[in-house]
Parts: C-alpha cells; sequence; structure tokens
C-alpha cells in the first residue's frame, strides 16, 4: 500500500471515472436524441453529470466563497483572503474586511487537519466576520509539498500555531475546532513556558479529543483496535508522479474519503441516486442542498504520514496530552504552566466523533488557572457539525463564545466593537454531519 503505484491506482480510477461521467453528459446531450421521447437519454446525462461532478472534485481546493458582508453602516464591505504569515505546511491567511476600521475581537480560528480544507469552517468564518477580525490556519495538501519540505507531525503542527501567535500578538482570542484542540492547548502552554507575552487572552476548543478515553467512540475505539504496524501498512501511500510531492509519504486524500464514505454508505447511496433524479427531471440547480454538501465534503486533502501516525500513537493511544506528558522540541510541556489564559470547552450532546467528556477534560489539566478563568458549555442536540457550523452555533454557540471573548478583552480602545448580535438568521438546520473533523 505505500507504494506510488497504489497512489497512481487510485488517481487512475478517480480520473477514469471523471472521464466516464463526462463522455455520458456529452453523448446524451446531442440534440438529435431529443428527437426520441425516451427518458434513457435524460438519465443517462443526468448520471454523468453527477458523476463528472462527482469525481473531478474531489482533487479541486474549494474556494471560500465569502465575497462581501454588510456592515452596521448599511454598506457592504468586500472581503479579501489575504495572506499573513506563508509557511511550507500551511498558511496564517486574514480576511480583510474593506473599508472597516479594525474590531477590537482578534480571532484566530484554527482548522482541523483532518483530510478536509480549512474550507470546512466556512459557514464559522462568515458569522464571525461581522464581529471580529478573523484569521484561520490553511493547511496545505500534502501531495503538492515537495519531500525537500521535510516532515510534518504533531510538534510541527504545535510549532506552527505558537509562531501563528506569535506573529498576531497577546491581544488574541484562540478558537480550536476539533482535531487540533489537544495540540492548541499544548501550544498556549509552550507560549506560557517561553514566551509568555505572545500568550492570547483565551482560548475556545470546540468538540476536541483532549483525553479521547474520557468518552469512548468509534474513532477512539478504532485507535485501540490497530496496531501503528498495521495503520502504517495499509493506510500510508507514497505521492505518485502527478504531484510536486512525489515520494511523500502520506495519508491519501482519497483513502480517506473511502472510509469517510464507507461509515455512513446507505445514505450517500440513497443521496446520490436522489440527485440523478433530480437532475433528470430539471430540478437540480449548481448550489442545491446536495451539491452545496457534497462539494465540501468529497473535496479532500492528502495528509502527511508522520502527522496522521503521530496524532495516532500520541493523542489517541499514548495520551500524551490528556496525561499531561506532551514533548515538543525536545521540551515536555506543562499544560499547569497556563495561568491567565481564560479557557472555555464546548461540546456537542450527540457528538458521536469527539463525545462530552472528550475536551472538557483540558478544565482538569489546568490546575494553575483560577477557576473563573474555566468555563464549559453542552449543546444538549447537536452533533459534531452542529457546535461550530450548524443551526446550534449560530443561535446558542456563537453569542456565548462572544460573550466570552468580550469578557476577556481589554476595554475597548482604539478598535470599534459591535456588541454580539442576538438576533438570528433563520434556523436552516445543522445539515449533515462531517465525519473528516
Amino acid at each position: 500500500m505505500r507504494y506510488m503505484a497504489t497512489y497512481d491506482l487510485m488517481e487512475t480510477i478517480r480520473n477514469t471515472n471523471q472521464w466516464l461521467g463526462a463522455s455520458a453528459l456529452s453523448f446524451a446531450s446531442y440534440p438529435i436524441f431529443s428527437m426520441a421521447p425516451n427518458p434513457v437519454f435524460q438519465w443517462i446525462s443526468a448520471w454523468g453529470e453527477v458523476t463528472e461532478r462527482t469525481f473531478q472534485r474531489m482533487v479541486t481546493k474549494p474556494d471560500w466563497g465569502i465575497e462581501s458582508i454588510t456592515g452596521e453602516d448599511g454598506r457592504d464591505h468586500l472581503i479579501t483572503v489575504e495572506p499573513v504569515v506563508s509557511r511550507p505546511f500551511g498558511d496564517l491567511i486574514r480576511f480583510n474586511v474593506a473599508g472597516r476600521d479594525d474590531m477590537d475581537r482578534r480571532v484566530l480560528l484554527v482548522a482541523p487537519m483532518s483530510g478536509h480544507y480549512a474550507t470546512l469552517l466556512r459557514s464559522t468564518v462568515k458569522s464571525l466576520l461581522p464581529d471580529c477580525d478573523v484569521w484561520v490556519t490553511d493547511w496545505h495538501n500534502a501531495r503538492d509539498i515537495p519531500v525537500s519540505e521535510g516532515k510534518f507531525d504533531i510538534e510541527d503542527y504545535t510549532l506552527y500555531l505558537t509562531d501563528f501567535m506569535r506573529a498576531l500578538g497577546s491581544d488574541l482570542h484562540v478558537i480550536a475546532v476539533c482535531q487540533p484542540a489537544p495540540l492548541a492547548l499544548a501550544a498556549t502552554a509552550y507560549l506560557a513556558e517561553q514566551d509568555p507575552d505572545a500568550q492570547p487572552r483565551s482560548l475556545t476548543l470546540i468538540g476536541g479529543p483532549v483525553n479521547p478515553d474520557a468518552s469512548p467512540t468509534d474513532v477512539t475505539d478504532f485507535g485501540r483496535r490497530v496496531t501503528m504496524g498495521q495503520l502504517e501498512e495499509t493506510m500510508i501511500q507514497r505521492v505518485g508522479f502527478k504531484y510536486k510531492g512525489v515520494g511523500r509519504m502520506v495519508y491519501p486524500g482519497l483513502l480517506q474519503l473511502a472510509s469517510f464514505m464507507s461509515m455512513n454508505s446507505d445514505r450517500h447511496a440513497t443521496a446520490f441516486s436522489d440527485q440523478i433524479g433530480r437532475v433528470s427531471r430539471g430540478e437540480a440547480s449548481d448550489r442545491d442542498p446536495h451539491n452545496k454538501f457534497y462539494d465540501e465534503y468529497l473535496a479532500v486533502m492528502d495528509m502527511p504520514a508522520e502527522f496522521y501516525l503521530s496524532t495516532v500513537e500520541r493523542i489517541f493511544k499514548g495520551l500524551e496530552v490528556a496525561q499531561n506528558a506532551f514533548v515538543v522540541d525536545g521540551h515536555k510541556i506543562d499544560i499547569a504552566a497556563i495561568t491567565r489564559v481564560a479557557v472555555k470547552t464546548v461540546e456537542g450532546g450527540k457528538d458521536d466523533i469527539s463525545a462530552p467528556g472528550q475536551c472538557v477534560a483540558a478544565l482538569d489539566l489546568l490546575t494553575g488557572l483560577p477557576d473563573d478563568k474555566k468555563a464549559s458549555h453542552i449543546e444538549p442536540e447537536a452533533g459534531h457539525y452542529g457546535i461550530f457550523a450548524g443551526r446550534s452555533w449560530r443561535n446558542n454557540i456563537r453569542p456565548l463564545v462572544l460573550d466570552f471573548i468580550d469578557a476577556n478583552s481589554e476595554d475597548p480602545a482604539k478598535r470599534n466593537r459591535t456588541r454580539p448580535r442576538r438576533k438570528n438568521a433563520p434556523d436552516a438546520g445543522d445539515g449533515p454531519a462531517l465525519k473528516a473533523v
């Protein structure tokens, strides 16, 4: 499984299916076939359209798609995405709102490196932009990173976070979503020991596996069942000749996607068959609910092998963060060193990926932090996706997070503060849970 031939074989299968879809769409769309009142041609065309789009977007990074927001002045302000710090494995990007003064709330949103792009947090970013200046960690697809750039494991990830925090200064509020929660906690503790002036003012951990054993799920059970040798043998491959990262050891995005889809295969099969029917009847659109969801869900990226394997070995199996035994660059981090950064945890009562108890375990590790600097929240009806991007986030969690940020900020000075919005948009539901996070 670790050789380029296997990686290229998967890419060949994907490419072939995309070609078959495009060919079927082109063939069945000949005008002459409209003379025959046979619905089979409409069905073939619809199958081709859905198939081509499905397999093409697996290798396409989605756009952020956030073009503007309406300010309290009633004007539309254009949004531009600007790199602030560029690194081989990921950039720190800013969503710059044109024509708006700097906001008092400065937020670093730490995106997971878990098979999907940072655009997974698009709705989270969009909901924060009216009231915050927002920066995001934009991780790169490992297949596009040359081998000469070296390795990237969870220690490197943690050091990237410390560098990003230093670049933004201490007047900062960090929100880590899912997988990076334990590493964001470790990065904050690292700064508390090594560079106290660079610590953020607050840290919000949303649905992350700080202590995976606190509340087992299928994800944690899988990490326990398999050995590291089995993972390396079955999950790790070398990037093929088509990409800049040729030869790099990765956990391929296509292999990850196969795992994601298998967890709910019946639901996905029904969704695609229904979409083919809608396309054949002319009821589908480019941004209908199916395409809106699967454009993001199917867009997967390769993870560096070292990052994936070290996450399983050290976070899930070794419980290094949970036991306050995490080592970064030869330095043993002491989470108790955090004494002035306010920490809040958010969990979903119906989260089947990072179940309640896994994230709030962070507060028990913060023995040096006063109780009035700690907070936690469980959203009873929220699943994993809902706690950072769905209805539960919009209506309940986001206002609480903004209040927490305000409670741990300096009094407004040069920057303008926009008060948290209490009235929410009409309920659109949480949407399907993305299993990759």
